[in-house]
């Protein structure tokens, strides 16, 4: 199966579900941005999104790209964020959104789980300087993209990590039957 993708904008539980995933015994990948961002942090001239967006894409994309390759290996992989969020994330900076990017958004199962940010566990914080409505701009950005790169998406409701869990293993074996 193709890599499966788990999104959102920020604050809506995305790293909390691939653990419970992870839990279950699925290979989950981690998410490359936030690991990025606290590694530019520390550098003195570090390449940080909120400064330099076009040049911290170009970092995700070669990390993504390990990311999806090796998450390709596994029968079944769920990764947190993806190549298409740094296309949502552009697109919401009203920036150009380079050929290769698009391309390289190819390549993940066809179904894309969103998680919408949640007031109650949102947290603003160096590695997210921007207030609630931000991330709910990012949210709706990342589901324009996904939508025009032609993927599925589809709503993880807002319960439990064990429903949420259920639910995302439910809709992949409704999806496994009619392929």
């Amino acid at each position: 199966m193709l890599p499966i993708i788990i999104t959102g904008g920020p604050g809506a539980g995305k790293t909390s579900l691939i653990n419970a995933l992870a839990s279950k015994g699925y290979a989950t990948f981690a998410e490359v941005s936030r690991t990025l961002i606290e590694q530019q942090a520390q550098l003195e001239n570090g390449i940080l999104p909120w400064h330099d967006l076009p040049g911290f894409a170009a970092l995700c994309l070669d990390s993504m790209g390990e990311q999806k390759q090796q998450a390709s290996l596994q029968e079944v992989a769920f990764l947190d964020r993806a190549i298409p969020d740094i296309c949502g994330y552009l697109a919401q900076a009203e920036l150009e959104i380079d050929a290769r990017y698009r391309q390289a958004s190819a390549g993940y199962h066809a179904q894309v789980f969103f998680c919408r940010p949640h007031q109650a566990i949102y947290v603003q914080d160096e590695v997210r300087p921007y207030p609630f409505d931000g991330a709910l701009a990012i949210h709706d950005s990342l589901v324009a993209i996904y939508q025009q790169l032609g993927y599925q998406v589809v709503e993880v409701p807002w319960g439990t990590l064990d429903e949420r869990v259920r639910f995302i293993e439910s809709a992949l074996a409704l999806s496994i039957v009619t392929e």
